[in-house]
């Protein structure tokens, strides 16, 4: 990492893991004033971790805390707990029961690491926060990680011009193994801990009993797209997710042998609607929530690449920004594919790209995808 910038005072977002371990150790490296903070997150604050599921463990923060002392920075756990639980958490299950399909780590990294954290950050006097995602930033401009693979650019993309401007990914440079050697020859005991998967605050892996314990059951029917009929009955719609093919309940399959897979999802009435790969096809998505990376809305439509999930998803695209005053919804974007996309899910985020294959693809902004057509 470069030492020629000034010295800055910088707050170090510390989960416990290797990355976030290495890149507080970089900022050191460079030259800057470095405070550690590990966020309690978790309601339950002495849970354990399960190996590699679970975060915000009394584990972690001990990792955290450890790693800091061999760095010799200031070390603190700030508890977050409660506004995670509100601007995460109950998001994520009001989305479900929606009918969406939300990704968490989104609205986290809005709301609470770049939002409630950074904005205490700011209050203390900090002048950045840094953390271990794996992304660049380029004179404030957000572009894919070197690791095309680690690389969370997508879920960093709801951050506007003035957050990212006081941002720092001091890893995303750098590809996940070297990133681990280094911890290795830093002597950092997180080296080889391994990475957090699936959603965070469900440890036990199954998202659709975390639902259902907070949702409840709400019937309804699993219905085919093309007859009408009623092939199931479902305890609710927080049970699927578009272009979903397992677990539908359906006894047999359909008349000419394909699989069936999830293509519409109405929480009103409780259907589920179930029809062919086909029928995923998704040529226009309209995003609402629109945020422009560099604070600015293009004048007019803009090729792009659009990627709609966090791993994969990706097609040629024109996007065209819808005014606020154009929509009920306020500023969003229309987005008409090159190609069909399927598996394309409300209440997931759509992030324009730009390519750039000599300093990592540009992200434009993003959305959050309200509505789709063929």
């Amino acid at each position: 990492m470069s030492t020629s910038r000034p010295r800055r005072r910088v707050l170090v977002a510390m989960s416990g893991g290797v990355d976030s371990s290495v890149a507080a150790a970089r900022a050191v490296e460079a030259g800057h004033d470095v405070v550690g903070v590990h966020l309690a997150l978790s309601t339950a604050p002495g849970a354990l971790r399960t190996g590699s599921r679970g975060c915000c463990s009394r584990e972690d923060a001990d990792d955290a805390r450890r790693v800091a002392d061999m760095l010799g920075i200031p070390f603190y756990v700030w508890d977050f707990a409660d506004r995670f639980k509100d601007d995460v958490i109950d998001e994520f299950v009001a989305a479900y029961a929606a009918g969406e399909t939300p990704n968490p780590c989104l609205s986290c990294n809005e709301k609470i690491k770049f939002a409630a954290l950074a904005e205490r950050a700011l209050a203390l006097g900090f002048d950045a926060l840094a953390t271990g995602h794996y992304a660049r930033l380029n004179d404030g401009e957000l572009r894919r990680a070197v690791d095309e693979d680690k690389d969370q650019s997508y879920v960093l993309a709801v951050l506007d011009h003035a957050q990212l401007s006081r941002a720092m990914f001091p890893i995303g440079d750098t590809p996940k193994p070297e990133i681990r050697a280094e911890a290795q020859r830093r002597g950092l005991l997180v080296a080889n801990k391994p990475d957090s998967h699936d959603i965070c605050f469900i440890p036990t892996g199954d998202t659709r009993a975390f639902l259902g314990a907070r949702i409840g059951v709400r019937p309804g029917a699993v219905v085919d797209a093309a007859s009408g009929e009623r092939l199931a009955d479902h305890d609710g719609v927080h049970g699927f997710t578009i272009g979903q093919r397992k677990g539908l309940g359906i006894e047999a399959p359909a008349a000419d042998g394909a699989p069936r897979y999830v293509t519409g999802i109405d929480p009103v009435s409780g259907t589920v609607t179930v029809g062919t790969a086909d029928d995923l096809d998704v040529r226009t998505i309209v995003a609402t929530r629109a945020i422009w990376s560099s604070g600015v809305a293009p004048d007019g439509p803009i090729e792009c690449t659009v990627q709609v999930r966090a791993h994969g998803g990706l097609a040629e695209a024109v996007a065209t920004p819808i005014p606020a005053a154009d929509s009920e919804a306020g500023a969003g974007i229309r987005i008409d594919l090159r190609e069909p996309l399927r598996g394309v899910a409300r209440g997931q985020a759509a992030v324009l790209y730009l390519p750039d294959a000599e300093r990592g693809d540009l992200v434009l902004g993003s959305g959050r995808i309200a509505s789709t057509a063929p």
